[in-house]
């Protein structure tokens, strides 16, 4: 009796505890992930897009990185940062660079819509370059759908018209994000999920910084306002280091389709911030092709839900 007594409470508060930081986990990647959409414009308004996206990571990913050394974490081998090196060329410089561009000629709210076809572009990916799925009507009609909706906020004229440059340049983004995610499956790479981010975030802010001297974006040195280095520490902190971590530490304990509902939600809080606190317009396009991909994404993940 008395054992049981004393036994009992521990693994009731470690569920209860487990279910606690699970809950703020999800908030990180629903609430925070969407919130950075808004983050970017307000940085892209005064600084350079190149420096503003290696800013964020390069700061993000030496924060991260470091941490796990002191930890104790093994450094990565040759062969590891190489690999290494390759995502962060497909998931930060080849898909951030361009987002960030982006955001000064396209609506908040939109990128995040645009954002939200990776998991249609990964599908297609590993269907048609990996040969790990196999089409069905279902697949296929919800890919349909997805890029039907892309197609509908893409169509000149009427009320709001989007350059279609820099919606195509985050499509190119998104595509090399879902490739980086598709390849590294296989790839070898630190078992520590943690070290790895903070080494690919690194990496790819490094050279995305590179970049930004190279095209004299550093020429003059940019001035950072007040403004530009909130919304800067605000993508560092709360974007790359809180959301992002949360994202590892779920997709380690749960299915990554739960974990990836994130693509279905964070469209509706960028669009929403984008109208209340950025005046950003909403038209009837916008709402019907936000609504086309989110189906179309929910119902690519509910697949293997």
């Amino acid at each position: 009796m008395s054992i049981s007594t004393v036994t009992n409470p521990e693994p009731s508060s470690t569920a209860r505890s487990l279910k606690v930081r699970m809950v703020l986990a999800f908030f990180a990647i629903y609430f925070l992930w969407g919130t950075t959409f808004l983050a970017i414009r307000i940085a892209v308004e005064e600084l350079p897009p190149l420096f503003a996206a290696g800013a964020r990571f390069f700061i993000a990913g030496i924060l991260l990185f470091g941490f796990m050394l002191v930890k104790g974490e093994t450094r990565p081998n040759a062969r590891q940062w190489r690999n290494l090196l390759v995502l962060s060329l497909l998931m930060f410089v080849a898909e951030y660079g361009p987002l960030f561009w982006a955001e000064k000629y396209v609506p908040s709210g939109i990128v995040s819509v645009l954002a939200a076809t990776i998991p249609i572009i990964t599908l297609v990916l590993e269907m048609l370059v990996l040969r790990k799925q196999s089409w069905s009507v279902r697949l296929a009609a919800a890919t349909l759908l997805g890029f039907g909706g892309v197609g509908v906020l893409l169509l000149p004229g009427g009320q709001q018209h989007f350059p279609v440059l820099p919606c195509l340049a985050i499509l190119c983004g998104c595509t090399t994000w879902s490739l980086g995610s598709v390849l590294s499956r296989s790839m070898d790479l630190p078992k520590a999920r943690p070290l790895t981010s903070g080494a690919t975030m690194l990496l790819g802010g490094a050279i995305l910084l590179l970049i930004s001297a190279g095209f004299g974006e550093m020429h003059p040195m940019p001035h950072v306002t007040f403004r530009a280095a909130m919304a800067l520490l605000y993508l560092i902190v709360f974007g790359s280091l809180l959301a992002f971590t949360a994202f590892v530490w779920l997709l380690a304990h749960m299915p990554a389709t739960r974990v990836a509902s994130h693509a279905y939600v964070n469209p509706i809080v960028a669009v929403a911030l984008g109208y209340f606190l950025a005046a950003e317009p909403v038209t009837m396009r916008t709402l019907a092709g936000t609504v086309l991909v989110l189906v179309s994404v929910f119902m690519i993940l509910r697949r293997g839900a």
